[in-house]
């Protein structure tokens, strides 16, 4: 990554007032109108975006209604309880915080080494959230229970039901579903409603598919070295509340390709805090974004880029930035469940 100016973190405080961060394609961030708040009636579906969204919305690349426009929520499930499903499951890299696989089913047993599984279960608990978690794939079905999923380090095709395929159709032999009935799930889940939040290797799952991409807001590329870092707010937001505008955190420093655009960036690292940059990509300058939030397809999305090491999730672990870090992933994971105030000023 290349070294920018420190006064890149000054400036970016003291624009804080302005609003939130936009990224749009072919020029830097630039603050957007401030939007209606989200609808509570479901619409008659009668074009391609819903009737409370501005045209503008539309995004032609994953061709949904997308961005920071609260007239892209489209509210069609009332029923959904204070519950999320963790999915953590890894047909690639894993992590060290996920710990040994997990069994099939709902809810199987976790021991020490499910750091990430069990920090979430905890953290979200003591804020009268309950849990559910899994890897197994046919349980990402009806989801409409649920006020979020939150993809916990979840790697490659991770929303695919490995098997046989038969002629050209991807179907299991064993009971002729189809393997990514699960991609379908989340798609439906999410155009109803559904919040999902993409935790730190989540960015690099289901690159096929254009969709999830989109969904994530971008796509990992390569990092630096585990190494410190400055980390600092870019916008106003309800999840960054009692969260220092700057604070120094140990991690990865993901790159992206596609870029995070039509979104709200919510946290930023100063490329020039890091010592060490990624040996092939060349980082993003003064605009280098650890998190971000957007409507899309009807539902919530918010993207945590930092979380690689085991003691990020550890309470009392001592790792630097530690207690902030976990502030903000709880009040984030609040807020696309709808418990808070989502993607604008808080």
């Amino acid at each position: 990554m290349r070294k920018v100016a420190s006064v890149a973190v000054a400036l970016a405080l003291a624009t804080l007032t302005m609003g939130p961060v936009h990224g749009q394609r072919g020029g830097a961030p630039t603050p957007p109108p401030s939007p209606p708040g989200e609808p509570t009636v479901a619409q008659p579906v009668l074009g391609p975006l819903p009737s409370t969204a501005r045209s503008s919305s539309w995004d032609p690349v994953y061709n949904v209604c997308r961005g920071v426009d609260p007239g892209c929520y489209q509210p069609w499930v009332k029923t959904r309880q204070n519950r999320v499903l963790i999915f953590s499951r890894t047909t690639g890299p894993r992590h060290a915080a996920n710990g040994p696989l997990l069994d099939d089913g709902l809810n199987p047993p976790l021991d020490s080494g499910h750091v990430i599984q069990k920090a979430l279960i905890d953290w979200l608990a003591a804020n009268g959230v309950d849990a559910d978690w899994t890897e197994d794939v046919t349980r990402i079905s009806n989801l409409n229970n649920y006020k979020a999923v939150i993809f916990a380090n979840t790697s490659r095709d991770a929303l695919f039901k490995h098997g046989t395929a038969v002629s050209a159709q991807a179907v299991n032999t064993s009971n002729s579903a189809q393997l990514d009935s699960a991609r379908t799930a989340l798609m439906q889940y999410v155009r109803g409603g559904g919040g999902v939040v993409m935790l730190h290797n989540a960015l690099a799952t289901e690159y096929q598919w254009p969709y999830f991409t989109g969904l994530a807001g971008a796509a990992y590329y390569d990092h630096a070295a585990f190494q410190e870092g400055t980390v600092y707010s870019a916008s106003q937001d309800s999840s960054l509340e009692g969260v220092p505008t700057t604070w120094r955190f140990k991690d990865e420093f993901y790159n992206y390709y596609p870029y995070p655009d039509r979104v709200k960036f919510v946290l930023m690292v100063d490329e020039s805090s890091l010592a060490i940059g990624a040996s092939t990509h060349p980082g993003h300058g003064t605009q280098h974004p650890m998190a971000w939030c957007q409507y899309y397809d009807g539902g919530r999305s918010f993207s945590i880029v930092l979380g690689h090491d085991t003691q990020a999730w550890q309470d009392g672990s001592g790792f630097i930035g530690q207690q902030n870090f976990k502030r903000f992933v709880v009040q984030a994971i609040l807020a696309t469940m709808g418990n808070r105030p989502f993607c604008t000023a808080s």
